[in-house]
């Protein structure tokens, strides 16, 4: 027994407690890792090709190297300005269409199918399941000279006021901007619905009834909670339908003329018949370049980041 004049043991210091390793930390990176390869292989590197061969010069038969030619693209430019223009034109159009279609189509959907929903689903996908060019070819037949469309358009005297407006020429829709422009829509109206339905269905019910309980009209409803609160299901199918539009040259191939030509049956033209790549390439780069600053600008006008 220690006595009172003896001192206490002195006390021993804990060791600090060492931090568990943390074991897979480095898995998030792993399951990125085939990703980001797949993107710099089949993106990345392409664009890099690509933006070499816009600044050679030279021909398919004796060659091309990089002398840093940027005059091809003020060239490309100069000479094909109609079709970048016509292109951003059909691409708004069936957009607006593609809008004013199917926001009612996915309204339905979201809050009166019911039963019906996933019918109406399956019918909305349904065109997925065939090929693109089937879906484009079979406008053909639908707006042909003879076919129902051009003969309601003259019963209702509708061929006249399109033709007025220079969507159509005489009596003919096929090869004409309205065939093209119908083509871009029926092609293009599921992206535009799929994400307008994604966004209806996640406003919560509830908001309706407490607006119905202050006494808003339907219309004053869907003004003051339903459309701002699809604000970015509008904005995702806007995007998805005007992104893909501007660049088809399918649609514009099958159902239009040398007058319809849109910026993309340039880019094949110059790829596959002409082999001027330089000057292809260089319209490629433009085309992202003003439809990168076009998107830009509107989602800063859109004023929403909550994307579906």
């Amino acid at each position: 027994m220690p006595t009172l004049t003896e001192a206490p043991p002195p006390l021993t210091t804990a060791e600090p407690a060492k931090a568990p390793r943390r074991r897979g930390r480095f898995t998030p990176y792993w399951l990125l890792l085939p990703g980001i390869l797949w993107l710099v292989v089949f993106f990345a590197l392409p664009m890099v090709y690509q933006a070499s061969t816009s600044v050679q010069t030279g021909s398919l038969e004796k060659g091309y190297q990089v002398t840093w030619h940027f005059a091809t693209y003020w060239d490309a430019l100069a000479e094909y300005w109609p079709q970048f223009l016509r292109s951003v034109l059909y691409a708004a159009a069936a957009t607006v269409l593609c809008l004013l279609l199917g926001y009612p189509l996915a309204y339905l959907i979201a809050f009166r199918a019911g039963r019906w929903r996933n019918l109406i689903m399956v019918l909305v996908i349904a065109p997925f399941f065939t090929s693109f060019l089937i879906r484009t070819l079979a406008w053909k037949t639908i707006l042909a000279d003879n076919g129902p469309v051009v003969h309601a358009m003259n019963s209702l005297h509708l061929l006249d006021l399109t033709d007025w407006l220079g969507w159509t020429a005489g009596d003919r829709v096929l090869a004409t901007p309205l065939a093209v422009v119908c083509g871009l829509t029926y092609n293009f109206l599921p992206f535009m619905i799929l994400p307008l339905y994604t966004s209806l269905e996640r406003i919560d019910g509830r908001l309706h009834e407490a607006a119905g309980d202050l006494y808003a009209r339907p219309w004053t409803t869907f003004r003051k909670v339903t459309f701002p609160l699809s604000l970015p299901g509008v904005v995702s199918g806007t995007l998805l339908t005007f992104i893909p539009a501007a660049g088809d040259y399918v649609n514009a191939e099958l159902l239009g003329s040398t007058d319809t030509r849109m910026i993309g049956n340039v880019i094949q033209t110059q790829f596959l018949r002409v082999l001027d790549y330089p000057t292809a390439a260089a319209l490629s780069f433009i085309l992202m370049a003003a439809i990168l600053a076009m998107v830009t600008f509107y989602i800063r006008r859109a004023g929403t980041e909550d994307l579906v």
